[in-house]
């Protein structure tokens, strides 16, 4: 899958671009999983937002996102959430790619070597494979158990 990738602070998003990203993150987060939470919680004007749009098989789309943040924000170290895969494009590689681009975002920012993300548990193999270790003990988050993962 051809994927053209964005990374924009907050302040330079267009509309267009916020609109797509809070569609993608309800769409994953709120209707799929069935969780009922807050997704505007304050932190994304302090986020750079990475966006993996393609035009494949129709107008152009965003089929992948997630949020960076500094250090200092989310945790003390630079940290990496909100990672979404539209279902459309599950199967063909586009995890993967965005988990290396948001990686490759972060030390391009050059926020410093760690990086840190709280991940849903049943995605820890996923994440090991680029690196992560788990640091903690699972915990329950908006009814989902997640582990935070810290890459050096």
């Amino acid at each position: 899958m051809n994927i053209e990738w964005q990374c924009t602070p907050f302040e330079k998003l267009t509309p267009h671009d916020l609109y797509a990203a809070m569609q993608i993150r309800q769409r994953v987060f709120i209707i799929e999983q069935t969780c009922i939470y807050m997704d505007a919680d304050g932190s994304d004007q302090h986020a750079h937002h990475l966006f993996g749009w393609t035009s494949e098989g129709g107008p152009r789309r965003l089929i992948a996102y997630a949020r960076l943040f500094p250090p200092g924000i989310k945790f003390e170290q630079a940290s990496i959430g909100r990672v979404s895969t539209h279902p459309d494009a599950r199967g063909t590689g586009a995890g993967k790619e965005l988990m290396r681009e948001a990686i490759e975002c972060v030390e391009n920012a050059r926020w410093g070597t760690a990086i840190r993300i709280a991940a849903q548990m049943y995605l820890e193999a996923f994440y090991e494979g680029f690196g992560f270790t788990r640091v903690n003990d699972p915990y329950l988050e908006d009814d989902i158990w997640h582990v935070d993962m810290v890459r050096d």
